[in-house]
């Protein structure tokens, strides 16, 4: 069963990434990064490392920009 946490987490952080011209760019990162938070409380180790994988994209996004 897909974390529904997990899910929400991938979903703010593609939402992020489609978004990066948008005026508010800053608070869909911030929701990407509470997201993968919450997400990485409760999900199962091979979820775990998928959200690091996310919160690196985060990440490589802020060096780019």
């Amino acid at each position: 069963m897909e974390n529904n946490l997990f899910q929400q987490a991938k979903n703010a952080v593609n939402n992020f990434m489609t978004n990066q011209n948008n005026a508010a760019n800053a608070t869909d990162k911030q929701a990407a990064q509470n997201a993968i938070q919450a997400a990485y409380n409760e999900a199962a180790p091979e979820e775990k490392q998928q959200l690091q994988q996310l919160e690196n994209q985060l990440r490589q996004n802020d060096q780019l920009q």
